[in-house]
């Protein structure tokens, strides 16, 4: 768990939004940030409650769109081993991300 505190204020979180296959989403390793979990830790939550997380709440990027995105976005980095991860990013839609709220625990998340 990490206890630090992002600043989140609209430009910060607007500037996690992205469009990916039509539709406005935010990224897992971003998410985790913001809830206060490691990206690998963040994941296995919704692991645990994968049963809530309709098809339409979540989908893992393609190689092909994690790249595209890194090309648009220089900053995109995935956290994990070393510098990227050995895994691709999943892509949560608005109905996830309120999913997210009922099934993380963290002190951060609850706040």
């Amino acid at each position: 768990m990490i206890t630090e505190v992002i600043e989140l204020n609209k430009e910060n979180i607007k500037n996690k939004i992205y469009t990916i296959r039509g539709q406005k989403v935010m990224l897992d390793f971003q998410l985790a940030e913001i809830y206060g979990y490691t990206t690998k830790a963040f994941n296995q939550q919704v692991q645990r409650n994968i049963d809530k997380f309709d098809d339409d709440f979540r989908f893992q990027l393609t190689i092909e769109e994690y790249h595209f995105l890194r090309s648009q976005f220089v900053t995109l980095e995935i956290q994990g081993r070393g510098k990227y991860s050995k895994y691709l990013p999943y892509a949560f839609t608005e109905s996830g991300i309120y999913m997210l709220m009922t099934v993380l625990k963290g002190d951060l998340a609850v706040k």
